[in-house]
């Protein structure tokens, strides 16, 4: 069994994960147990955790799917759910879904009356090697990306990759790009594993999603409030978060799922570290070449460029009105509280716009 003890929380990776949430539930004297999913995972995901889990008299709370949804509108439809269902204090809830199901569902949870215990099961893999672990919780403010929310550890995460075997190729993409950038700020060995991921590789998949996991591990351990090291997390995130709201808000770009917008700002914000701090020109070359081939590039105009670095005030990593970047002087060696120019950044999207790939 592979598995992650922390102080209030447990993270564990298939084999022997339903055994331990069976167990656990079993062994707590919950009074409701509500399993909240949104229309896909209820489709897809909930006929696996009721074969897998032996819970009596569970509740099903169905939410929308897709991130516009990841919001407070959405919290006051579970909040009215679970009250009208008569959750209590001593109830638990189970979010079985992907990235939105999760943080939304951590967040209904950790202030429905002041909070109550809940377990993530994700079933993206974006949400195994991102979502799983570090406690965050939240949904949008608008298109603004997690502007409202807390910091709080589910009690175990359950990560089963037979989900992933429901997933359409783009979302697998999507929770690669999450893999690719722990390898950027931590080991290069891991880098190199990462593009080579493939899902129908049972075995190897299950290998490369639990050092994931071990990595994000490792960071949050040291630094569980984001005050350090954790910010390096953050890596590709400053310019993707922004990127991927500007899309949400305006028709006639394409709709980006978070993966996709975060390969992009990975993009940018290695181009930045070689403008900064000299990070390699063959390195950032071939970690660019790399990413197009698995994201398709995106048009941004002069005018698209200016609203996306507008929305970057909103970043979460921001103080005292300076927006603050995460960098890279090489990989695995990353450089916190970065300030840049416009000039810079529009120098990245010229440098994504006009790469030509090999």
């Amino acid at each position: 069994m592979k598995k992650i003890k922390r102080e209030n929380s447990t993270v564990v990776c298939n084999d022997g994960c339903w055994e331990y949430l069976n167990d656990s539930v079993a062994g707590s004297n919950y009074s409701k147990i509500f399993v909240l999913v949104d229309t896909e995972t209820k489709k897809h995901c909930l006929p696996l955790f009721i074969e897998k889990t032996s819970l009596d008299k569970i509740e099903i709370i169905t939410i929308p799917v897709g991130e516009i949804y990841k919001s407070i509108e959405t919290c006051l439809l579970v909040w009215n759910a679970l009250s009208k269902k008569g959750a209590d204090r001593q109830s638990l809830l189970i979010n079985l879904g992907g990235g939105v199901v999760t943080d939304l569902g951590g967040f209904v949870a950790s202030t429905y009356q002041r909070g109550i215990s809940f377990i993530n099961i994700p079933t993206s893999l974006l949400a195994m090697v991102d979502a799983s672990v570090g406690g965050k919780n939240g949904v949008d403010l608008g298109n603004l990306k997690n502007q409202i929310g807390v910091i709080k550890d589910p009690i175990a995460v359950i990560v089963d990759s037979h989900f992933l075997k429901t997933l359409p190729k783009d979302h697998i993409t999507s929770g690669k790009a999450e893999m690719i950038k722990h390898g950027l700020i931590t080991s290069e060995n891991y880098l190199k594993k990462t593009w080579e991921f493939k899902v129908d590789n049972t075995s190897e998949a299950e290998e490369l999603i639990w050092e994931s996991i071990l990595i994000k591990n490792k960071i949050v351990t040291q630094d569980p409030t984001e005050k350090g090291i954790r910010k390096t997390l953050n890596y590709g995130h400053t310019m993707g978060h922004a990127i991927e709201s500007y899309c949400l808000d305006h028709a006639k770009k394409p709709t980006l799922l978070h993966g996709e917008a975060i390969a992009i700002g990975l993009i940018l914000e290695t181009y930045i570290s070689s403008e900064m701090f000299d990070f390699s020109q063959d390195k950032l070359n071939e970690i660019t070449d790399k990413l197009l081939a698995i994201f398709p590039k995106v048009s941004f105009n002069d005018n698209d460029i200016d609203e996306i670095i507008k929305l970057l005030i909103f970043d979460k990593k921001n103080t005292h009105g300076t927006i603050q970047f995460v960098l890279l002087s090489d990989i695995g060696k990353s450089k916190t509280s970065c300030v840049i120019s416009n000039d810079i950044l529009k120098k990245a999207f010229k440098f994504y716009k006009n790469f030509i790939t090999k």
